[in-house]
């Protein structure tokens, strides 16, 4: 059966204001970049355009990166600022996503309240203050343009005056989910030290069988992957302080 998105009117808004009025109706959607949500079957009355509100861009501080959430996938990928601090972690978690073509359209949609129930309110922007983090990304995929099996992300440094290590597992098939901590790993930790942190942590996260995996195979990813690039970070600790 074909999937179908019928949509009643479309408003490309001129105002934050505009866009959060017509938003509070129970059956209107903010647009964003389209990519996904055509692909839906749904009757949408209103889709709401935030296209010309200025949200498209990347702002850089001397304390954080503002990104607005209009912008694409493909801005985040090329943005030197945010390579410079953090290194290929975060083109690396975007390049494997279907093409250019589909990236330069692909909108910002994250949140720190992605547990948080559904509500009406509008993202404007994302931000992500600079700090002196090591931050990893991989991910299995069957073909360089499917979606994955498995990602996994890490992220180290000091965080509320402690080492922290957060732990991020998506594609579980379920939307990623966030661990954090609070373990000073030594820098010499062997191979066989990852491995038992890095069981540890997969362990924590739940997992669910489809088409392109079953559970406990995505666990073993898991795995897998959070002990590469636990070393690849402790690599980088101690290549700096030679």
């Amino acid at each position: 059966r074909p999937t179908v998105l019928t949509i009643g009117n479309y408003v490309k808004v001129k105002t934050l204001e505009e866009a959060y009025e017509l938003n509070q109706a129970r059956n209107s959607r903010i647009m964003g970049g389209m990519m996904w949500m055509r692909l839906g079957n749904a009757r949408v009355k209103t889709i709401i355009d935030m296209s010309e509100l200025g949200l498209n861009e990347i702002e850089e501080t001397d304390h954080v990166f503002r990104i607005g959430a209009m912008c694409t996938l493909r801005q985040l990928e090329e943005h030197e600022g945010l390579r410079k601090f953090y290194g290929d972690g975060i083109a690396e978690s975007l390049r494997h996503i279907v093409g250019v073509q589909f990236r330069n359209g692909g909108t910002v949609r994250l949140s720190e309240f992605v547990n948080r129930k559904a509500d009406k309110d509008i993202l404007v922007s994302v931000i992500v203050r600079k700090s002196k983090r090591k931050f990893r990304y991989e991910s299995i995929r069957q073909t360089k343009t499917d979606f994955p099996v498995l990602t996994c992300s890490v992220v180290t440094g000091i965080y509320r005056g402690q080492e922290s290590w957060f732990f991020s597992v998506g594609a579980r098939p379920m939307k990623a989910a966030l661990l954090e901590k609070q373990w000073e790993i030594p820098k010499d930790a062997t191979d066989e030290q990852l491995t038992e942190y890095a069981k540890r942590v997969a362990a924590e996260f739940t997992y669910g069988s489809n088409m392109r995996g079953s559970a406990e195979y995505r666990q073993h990813l898991a795995e897998v992957l959070l002990r590469r690039e636990m070393r690849s970070i402790l690599d980088e600790y101690n290549a700096e302080e030679k």
